[in-house]
């Protein structure tokens, strides 16, 4: 299984909104009060660009939630398993590292206390119907990760209105 470049790392994929509120709904809502504290990307060191195909890491004051997209529907959602000390090895091929503070919508939210987490379930007509992303909002924005077509896409607005949206734990 692939490592996504860091050691040990095991993802577990899911398909589908039902799939991941029964895997990881509880302990998404349960994040809901905590402050993000830290927000992790896979930074290309030669184009200085975010590297979509990594891991996305967001800390809340100690529980850190790891998320990656896979083919057009298929998340992982993982808890406290990446050292983000610990380097990224994609081979020769890229020079990666973890990087925080990009983008800067992003940066902006480190801080803020979460006020929800969102599943949003892609229902447009086209090959990512079905897609989960995962929304999360502060007092002052909201991140939103979802599949890109075989990698992470960010957002930072409200969700697209071909999303249903369920909140988790209100």
């Amino acid at each position: 299984m692939w490592d996504y470049g860091v050691s040990g790392y095991s993802p577990v994929w899911l398909t589908g909104r039902s799939a991941v509120t029964a895997a990881h709904g509880r302990r998404l809502a349960m994040l809901e009060g905590r402050r993000l504290t830290r927000a992790l990307l896979v930074w290309d060191l030669d184009d200085d660009v975010w590297f979509a195909d990594g891991l996305v890491l967001l800390d809340f004051e100690g529980e850190q939630v790891e998320i990656v997209h896979t083919k057009f529907d298929e998340v992982s959602i993982t808890w406290n398993t990446v050292d983000p000390a610990q380097p990224v090895d994609w081979g020769e091929e890229f020079r990666l590292a973890w990087r925080d503070g990009v983008p800067g919508e992003l940066a902006v939210l480190e801080g803020q206390r979460l006020r929800a987490v969102e599943l949003l379930e892609w229902v447009g007509e086209d090959m990512a119907q079905g897609m989960v992303a995962l929304s999360f909002v502060f007092p002052n924005g909201r991140v939103t990760i979802y599949n890109a077509l075989d990698e992470n896409g960010l957002e930072f607005g409200p969700p697209d209105h071909r999303y249903i949206r369920q909140r988790l734990g209100a």
